[in-house]
């Protein structure tokens, strides 16, 4: 395990491991991001010492298609370390966050997960709000406020790392438990890729980690995209 004070971007410290070789298991924590990553190009901000930011290297054996699996790994066992330090247990939203409802705001997102490949290596980051900060984007939630107390972080990631260990490998299993937990299952969402935007009902996350939603009759899978959970009686499409 490496610490750093202030990096870049975890992530982009362990693909370069990654690149040189480094075997699997190699875990960098931060206490501070200055290029922190996320999904589609996007920037992971926190104040420094608010979060823990991890990312773990990992070289599974898995086909291409099934690889965003590690991402739902990575998820749960956030989820699981939360709950056994914390009590408070976070669902899971798909593709990568984990989030709480922090009444009366609503559903508040708690942590983002980011899975990048240099195959046949993947390298799987979490950036998990900790600490209560005014700094923390709009629509976020920490850890602390959540419990009601301050969580150890040493503590949560030492419980993050043991339960990724028992899920990895066993990766129907794991599909199972992310199927049972994932909280956008039966939900009306709005579903934003890069191309379009629809209204749909989640139906279900295929064996490759994909969510299959139905709209407008059809049954859609859908690969990568950002989605929004909806209140019941949201629009079937756009403008309807």
């Amino acid at each position: 395990m490496r610490r750093f004070a202030e990096i870049d971007s975890t992530n982009r410290c362990v693909l370069d491991e990654a690149r040189a070789g480094a075997p699997e298991g190699l875990v960098v924590v931060a206490d501070h991001q200055t290029a922190g990553r996320g999904r589609l190009g996007r920037t992971w901000t926190a104040p420094a010492g608010s979060s823990l930011l991890m990312s773990v290297l990992l070289r599974p054996i898995l086909p291409l298609a099934r690889l965003h699996l590690v991402v739902a790994a990575m998820a749960l066992a956030a989820g699981d370390a939360c709950e056994a330090q914390s009590g408070v247990r976070p669902a899971l939203k798909w593709p990568n966050d984990l989030i709480i409802d922090d009444p009366p705001a609503g559903e508040r997102k708690l942590a983002g997960v980011l899975a990048e490949a240099e195959l046949p290596a993947v390298v799987v980051g979490l950036g998990l709000n900790l600490l209560p900060s005014p700094g923390l984007p709009a629509g976020s939630v920490s850890l602390d406020r959540a419990a009601g107390r301050e969580v150890d972080r040493d503590a949560l990631l030492v419980s993050v790392l043991h339960r990724l260990g028992l899920l990895l490998g066993d990766w129907d299993q794991l599909l199972s438990e992310y199927r049972r937990r994932c909280a956008t299952v039966g939900r009306r969402v709005r579903v934003e890729t890069t191309t379009e935007t629809f209204y749909a009902t989640a139906e279900g996350v295929t064996d490759e980690g994909y969510l299959t939603v139905r709209t407008g009759g059809a049954l859609r899978t859908v690969s990568a995209a950002d989605v929004v959970h909806l209140s019941t009686g949201a629009p079937a499409s756009p403008g309807v």
